[in-house]
């Protein structure tokens, strides 16, 4: 698991204790608003869905509400104490608690304006449902959620993928009905509404390549250099296993520099690895080289004089 989800996690873990707290306060209303309206006569179980537009039902309307609230608290709470390897699993978890917070706001709606007398069918059906899209300017919020249920289904990205969008690198660690988050290697946060996830680059797809140029002197006998090379790209890969995929590859002379020969090499890795495994390629490569009795040169300038 990478760094950024297991800072995620954390997030998350002292997220459920809040959460926790909450879901206790809820219910300890909800028990007294109950207990006082049954003890008072206020209202009884079997017409908690009554319509009349009294003292009674305002009573019945907070109960419900803090009935559908501590409902929607337990399952959020519930759906974030596994913490899952499987990305795809992550992506849904998150996105049925981020749709939970939506149902609990429609039920509240409807159910509330039911029990304050008022018929929300003859409501949707008068005024039809385009009329409340557009009444409610809601084409934007329609689109980010036709466009995150496309790309969960598509399984374009997940929780935990690595993506990069508009040019923000980063793991995506949330995805919402409305909204996708992503946090780059300095915990910044970027926030992305799904319809505007658009040439999304998933770098988690395939294994990734570090690559490291290092120069040797123009002196330096290339041949012999290059036999040795094998050797060295064995040790290396040994003393990294844990991060390199396979052993790192020599590609040959890339560059004729100013001042060096530059010899390029590559290495597979994770995408979440991929500028660490450059770091330690490039670090392996100089002390190996020296060992060989190869400087890496420092750019330089040789000056000549007529006599």
């Amino acid at each position: 698991m990478s760094e950024v989800l297991k800072k995620e996690d954390a997030k998350k873990e002292k997220k459920n204790k809040g959460t926790l707290v909450r879901l206790i306060v809820m219910a300890v209303i909800f028990a007294i608003l109950a207990g006082v309206g049954k003890l008072s006569g206020l209202f009884e179980w079997a017409d908690l869905a009554g319509v009349n537009f009294s003292f009674s039902a305002l009573w019945k309307l907070l109960v419900m509400i803090a009935c559908v609230i501590t409902l929607e608290t337990l399952i959020v709470f519930i759906l974030g104490l596994p913490k899952p390897e499987n990305h795809r699993t992550r992506s849904v978890l998150s996105i049925i608690s981020s749709l939970m917070k939506y149902l609990a706001a429609i039920v509240i709606l409807c159910w509330g304006l039911s029990i304050l007398g008022v018929n929300v069918s003859t409501i949707v059906a008068s005024v039809g449902i385009v009329a409340l899209i557009v009444g409610f300017s809601a084409e934007s919020l329609i689109a980010d959620v036709v466009t995150g249920a496309f790309m969960i289904f598509e399984n374009h990205y997940n929780v935990g993928d690595i993506i990069e969008v508009d040019g923000f690198r980063g793991t995506v660690t949330d995805i919402g009905i409305r909204i996708t988050c992503i946090t780059d290697p300095a915990e910044n946060i970027k926030i992305v509404n799904n319809s505007a996830m658009k040439n999304i680059l998933n770098r988690s797809d395939k294994m990734s390549r570090s690559i490291s140029d290092i120069g040797i002197p123009y002196s330096t006998d290339l041949e012999k250099l290059e036999s040795a090379i094998p050797g060295l790209m064995q040790t290396i890969y040994d003393n990294h296993k844990d991060m390199m995929k396979e052993q790192p590859k020599y590609l040959g002379v890339n560059e004729l520099g100013d001042s060096a020969v530059i010899l390029r090499f590559m290495v597979f890795v994770d995408e979440k690895d991929i500028y660490s495994g450059a770091r330690v390629l490039n670090h392996d490569l100089l002390i190996g080289f020296r060992k060989l009795g190869v400087e890496v040169p420092f750019p330089q300038m040789d000056v000549h004089l007529d006599k």
